[in-house]
Formats: structure tokens, sequence, C-alpha cells
């Protein structure tokens, strides 16, 4: 969309040079200005420019207003204050009394009528000019904001890696004491395929957590999915904490053997891990 051409050029000009051509607008019967969204459409500007542009010609229509009725004032004055050229005297009304011996008294002195000093035209401060010429838009859409420069996470990674070897080496740990250890999942298919299934603790109990915390963080879920996520990931942070003090605390003392109740908790874990999983990517896309 390209600007129309006034004063010889296309770019966008200011208020005083789009003025002239505004008054030369054709308005239909019965309308004095014309409306914001013509201006806009006729010079291609914008919300602003146009209730300025409306305001100078309101505030012009004014003053003409104005300035004919105090001429329309001054003349009917003058009309009144006028002399009578009529060339015939009318005769002297007749005294019914005697009229007075003496020299004529003095005429009253005629006082001029006071006449109140026409209003001042109304001040329109100056327009001042936008620093910066932009792209005109709709005045209903609304104007994209600059992107904003997140902050960078890649430091995230050097804090997660001690972390991750340590957690891992806890949770594999603590495993082994409950009764996790290498299996064979797919007999008679690969007797030769082991896997150690203490690894699940690390990865579904740490992963749950972090997800959950993410979803909590986002702002871009659902209320009740945010809330879920929010409490479930407390509560994932917190067994993970748990399990890496009873991996030290039985290695510290020597122990082999896991106790029962820790051996039942410990157990627990990935099917409590599946079905919060399950549950919260139900929630997160409950709006869809």
């Amino acid at each position: 969309m390209t600007a129309p051409t006034i004063n010889g050029t296309k770019y966008p000009q200011p208020v005083e040079k789009l003025l002239p051509a505004a008054r030369a607008l054709e308005l239909p019967d019965g309308q004095e200005f014309p409306s914001r969204n013509r201006l806009m459409r006729e010079f291609r500007i914008g919300a602003p420019k146009a209730d300025e542009l409306l305001a100078r010609l309101r505030a012009e229509h004014a003053d003409r207003n104005r300035t004919d009725t105090l001429r329309t004032a001054m003349a009917v004055r003058g009309a009144l204050l006028a002399p009578n050229t009529d060339t015939d005297t009318p005769a002297a009304p007749r005294l019914d009394y005697a009229e007075p011996i003496g020299p004529d008294p003095a005429p009253t002195p005629v006082m001029p009528e006071h006449t109140p000093p026409p209003a001042e035209p109304v001040k329109i401060p100056p327009v001042t000019p936008p620093a910066e010429v932009g792209t005109v838009g709709h005045p209903d859409t609304p104007t994209p904001t600059a992107p904003v420069r997140s902050a960078v996470v890649w430091p995230v990674i050097l804090l997660a890696l001690p972390a991750f070897v340590a957690i891992w080496s806890g949770w594999v740990g603590l495993g082994g004491l409950t009764g996790f250890g290498v299996v064979h999942p797919l007999p008679g298919i690969a007797d030769g395929f082991a896997i150690n299934t203490a690894i699940t603790l690390p990865i579904g109990v740490e992963t749950y957590g972090a997800y959950a915390l993410y979803v909590w963080l986002s702002g871009r879920v659902p209320e009740r999915a945010r809330r879920f996520a929010k409490w479930s990931a407390i509560a994932s942070l917190l067994v993970g904490a748990l399990g890496q003090v009873a991996y030290h605390l039985l290695v510290a003392a020597g122990v082999q053997v896991a106790p029962w109740w820790i051996t039942t908790a410990v157990a627990c874990l990935p099917v409590a891990v599946l079905g919060m999983g399950a549950a919260l990517a139900h929630l997160v896309r409950s709006h869809d």
C-alpha cells in the first residue's frame, strides 16, 4: 500500500502539509468535517495523526464561526448608531405648559455603549513531528512489540552434569540394595540382551520431576494442569532427595540389603511415575 501523492510527494507528511488537502475534500450534504476513517483512508495515515488533523479542522471552523458572529454584531451596532439622514425633521411636540425663558439647557451627553472586546482565538499548541515514521496500520491492529532477548541457559548444563552423575549413581546403587538388577527382557528371542533395571529409577523419577517443573513454570497450560504439575514436581523432587539420603545412609552403615519398607517404597516408584506422567499429559492437552 503506497501513500497518495500530496504536495508533489508520496512520503508521509506532517499535519501542516496535509491540512490544505483535508480542507479541499468534498463532503456529503449536512456534514461539516470528514470522518477520521476517511482521513486515514485518503492520506494513508495512522489514527493519532488523523485525530490531530480532524482537531485542526474543527478549530479552524470554530474560529471562522466566531469571526462571522463578531462581524455581524459590529454591523448591527453600526446600523443602530448611524445618524438619521432623512430630510424631514419631525415637528417638536406641543407643550401644555409655558416654555421656560432663558438659554436652552445643556444637552445630555451621550455615553458610548461598551463594546466587549473580541474573544481571543483558541491557541493550538505546535505539533511536534514524530521522530521516526513507522508503518501505517489499521487503528484496531495492535502494534507488535520488539522481541525481548531471553537469558542464556547454557550454564545450567554445567550445573546439571555433576548433579546427574551423583543422582544416577545414587539411584542405581539404591536399586541394587532393593532388588533391582540385571534382567533378560527378551528370553528366547535375544538371550544375550540384558539390562539393569536400576536405571529405571533415575530416568523415571528425575525426568518426571524436571518435566513437571517445566509445565508448572511455563504458564502455557490450563490451571488444573499447572496445579497438578506444581505439587507433583515438588513431591518428585522430595522423593528424589529422600532416595539419595537413604542410599548414602545405607552405604555408610555397611548395609547390603535395604529394609523392607525402603524396598517397598522404591519398588512402587516406577508405577507412581507412570501414573503421574499419564495424568499430567492428559491435563496438559485437556484444553484442545
